[in-house]
């Protein structure tokens, strides 16, 4: 019974070698010379001036989701494209699959522009 997990506990702590062994082989033969300017807090090319804690401003997490939504959308594509080759090999349903993805590609598109239109992507 425990010659089948022994290819899983192997996995796991060769996954952890890989992880930990190269931590500490850096901290160990690395060298430590700390200065003033290396442990300075440092975020975005800007010295940090003020509370970690501020508000962010509602637009910085719009840009984000609309540049999940939109990354999502390539994701999506990525698999189609390889089933749509498929699908005009076997010369089966290859419009309707086209015509599906268009549409899913139109109401992004018209997303996109109510988004622009609305001012969502204008940074001041």
């Amino acid at each position: 019974m425990l010659e089948n997990y022994l290819p899983v506990l192997l996995f796991v702590f060769v996954g952890l070698a890989f992880g930990v062994v190269p931590f500490f082989l850096g901290k160990t033969l690395g060298p430590n010379r700390p200065s003033a300017g290396k442990v300075a807090a440092y975020e975005c090319g800007f010295d940090a001036f003020e509370d970690a804690r501020m508000k962010f401003d509602v637009r910085y997490y719009l840009i984000a989701i609309l540049f999940i939504l939109f990354d999502l959308e390539i994701a999506f594509l990525f698999p189609w494209a390889v089933v749509f080759k498929e699908f005009i090999a076997a010369q089966a349903a290859a419009w309707f699959l086209f015509g599906s993805v268009m549409v899913f590609l139109a109401i992004l598109i018209i997303g996109y522009i109510v988004e622009w239109k609305n001012g969502a992507l204008d940074w001041e």
